[in-house]
Order: structure tokens, then sequence, then C-alpha cells
């Protein structure tokens, strides 16, 4: 019996209705899980140490603050619970970054099998970095500011699920990277990502270019084609740009969501398919629905993970760290000598705002290793 107590999974469960905190405590403790209770966010922050728990169930409605609050204040998965089981706040808590959601009033059998997998995917990732260690940065990517570091433990634990995941922020800021790095740390990382871009292809061509078409289905189709979609089958497809995707398009796009599967321009027979889409953009999606430009229902099919990329001006000292990376690789790979930044370089770099972000930074110092002469950079 005390070896049982020692191994069983910590749980926290933070309720205010003291008959819902019970029933939970008792179910729990029925399946050998070790329960402790609080009802409030500020009680459990008070009393606890939240990372000493295994996984912390919590209501999202709470007295005096949302149940949200504790995803910022643990590294500990949080399960949020709402009796508002609209998409919005299933949304938004999983945005800020719930492991997920469940809907009062539950199933007990649902809630017990969504914490046995919380529990098997977190202890998957603890064998890999143990809680103790700071969230190492995704391959390709420099940050340690705090939007950085918050950013890198969410691409970990979205890279886990199969679910479609929307990546914002403006041009230049890194988003295929990102894409990347979610591809390469899931169960897909094997095989190769499809990228592509939605806004260098023609309009004319890109349901034929995702979707593949028939020989004969148009004008010029002089053979068969395997679209984009199939390509990625059992790997990850990434769009970019989706907010300049053609309406019909997006509507071939819900279905490969919904039911799976494609059909081929000029095609009457549909085969399945096993794709995880990744997205991204740089507009603002919900203005492109309100002007009749985007599918609502896309929308919400595609916004159920967001990453935010931060923009390079808000990233404090990440701008010097990034910058004296470039610079290191510019100079091997151009075959120049060592160069230094001067320190009004280095001030000037921090202090401008970078509207290009991390690729204007790139293009500047290329073009300023190409053009200097001395061992310095300097300003100008």
């Amino acid at each position: 019996i005390m070896g049982n107590m020692i191994d069983a999974k910590q749980i926290l469960v933070v309720e205010d209705e003291e008959v819902i905190r019970n029933s939970l405590r008792r179910l729990l403790e029925r399946h050998n899980y070790q329960v402790t209770t609080a009802s409030s966010v500020q009680e459990s922050i008070d009393k606890y140490n939240l990372d000493d728990f295994d996984v912390i169930i919590s209501d999202l409605r709470l007295p005096g603050a949302p149940g949200t609050d504790l995803i910022k204040a643990t590294i500990t998965p949080v399960l949020i619970m709402t009796s508002y089981s609209s998409i919005r706040s299933a949304i938004d808590s999983m945005k800020m970054g719930a492991v997920d959601y469940i809907a009062k009033p539950f199933e007990h059998q649902e809630i017990i099998e969504t914490v046995d997998k919380i529990i098997v995917l977190n202890s998957n990732e603890a064998s890999h970095f143990t809680k103790q260690e700071p969230e190492p940065p995704v391959q390709g990517m420099i940050g340690s500011c705090p939007q950085m570091i918050e950013m890198f433990r969410r691409i970990r634990k979205v890279a886990q699920t199969n679910s479609t995941v929307l990546i914002s922020g403006e041009s230049g800021t890194g988003k295929e990277l990102v894409a990347k790095a979610i591809h390469n740390l899931s169960g897909r990382g094997d095989h190769g990502m499809v990228s592509v871009n939605c806004a260098a292809i023609p309009e004319s061509l890109i349901e034929s270019e995702l979707f593949g078409h028939e020989k004969g289905a148009f004008s010029g189709a002089t053979s068969t084609r395997t679209g984009l979609v199939e390509t990625a089958n059992g790997s990850t497809l990434f769009l970019d740009e989706i907010g300049e995707l053609p309406l019909e398009a997006q509507a071939r796009l819900l279905r490969v969501l919904q039911e799976s599967e494609i059909r081929k321009v000029g095609s009457v027979q549909s085969k399945k398919v096993d794709v995880r889409l990744v997205v991204a953009t740089h507009s603002d999606l919900k203005q492109l629905v309100v002007d009749g430009i985007f599918r609502e229902d896309l929308f919400y099919r595609i916004n159920v993970m967001t990453l935010l990329i931060p923009p390079l001006r808000d990233r404090g000292n990440d701008i010097l760290e990034l910058a004296d990376t470039i610079l290191h690789n510019n100079c091997k790979r151009l075959g120049k000598k060592n160069l230094r930044f001067s320190d009004l370089a280095s001030k000037a770099i921090a202090n401008y705002g970078w509207p290009g972000n991390v690729r204007e930074l790139e293009n500047s110092i290329e073009r300023a290793v190409v053009l200097t002469e001395g061992e310095e950079i300097n300003e100008e």
C-alpha cells in the first residue's frame, strides 16, 4: 500500500463548488490518483508548489481569477473544465496553453481517460527534458525572451497532438521555421514536410496544385497529376499565407479536415488521406471572415491551436543574440574573416524597429558583410 501511495500520480483539483470538487476527488482516488483540492487560483498558488503535480484540473470560472491563470503559473499540464461548452471558450483555453478541456457535465470515464492520456504524453516529454531543465530553443530558432520561451513550450505541446495549428505573426518572423519544428517534433517527423505558399501560386492553378487533377479535367491537363495534399499523406502539410487561398479551394480544404479525404479536379471519386495541417498567416483572419473573403467554418476548423510569433522589436536582447549568430553564419558562408559589430552598430541594431523582422535583419547583415572592408562593421 505504501508503495502504491508513493508511486501515485499527483492531481490538483481547483473547483469552487464543493459537491463537484469532492465528487472529482473520490473519482480520481478510486483510480489510484493522489488528489489535492483547492477552491480558487489564489488558494492553489498560496498553498502549493504547482510544479509538484502531474496534472492540474481546474474549472474555468472561479472566484477572483479564471482557471486559465494557472497555465502561466506552472509547467504542469492544466486541464480546463467548463460549463460553457461553446467552441469559443474551448479554443480560448487551448490558445492560452491549456493541454485539453472537458465540458461539464462530464462522464466519469471521459475525465479518467483524458487524465490518463495527459499523464502518458507528459511522461514521454519528461523522458527527453526533465522539469528542472530550461525549455531548450527549437532547432533553427534563437530566443531567450519570455515570449519565445513560452512559444517553445507550446510548440513542444502541440507537436505531440494531431491537431491543426494556426501560426500567426508578421512577415519575416519565421513562421515556416515554427512549422518545421512542430513537424520534426511530431510522430510524422520521419517524413518530409510539404510546404506551400498560397500567395505564390496563381489562383487558376491552386486547386490543381493542392488536390491534383485527372487527365483532361481542363485545357492543358494532358496527364493525371497528384496534388500536394496527397503528397503529404502520412506527413505534415504546411500552408503559408492561408488567407490568400481562394474560396473554392477553401471549401475543398474544409472537406480534407472534416472527412480526411480529397477529390482530384475532374474526378468523381474521393481518396482517404492522413495529413496533419499546419497553416500560417500575417493577416487578421477574423477580419477576412467579416469581409466575406475567408470561410467562417474553415476559420474555426484551423483556429484550434494558435501560436503567435512575437515581432523582432518586442524581443529585447534576442535581437543582438540573433545578429551575432547571423553575422557568424554569413562570414562562414561568404568566406570572410570573422567580422564584428562596432558598439555604435550594435546600438543601432538594438534601437531599430525592424519592420521586416528577422528576414530584414538577415538581409541587412549579409549586405554589411559583403560591403565591409575592415574587421569591424560600423553604424553606417
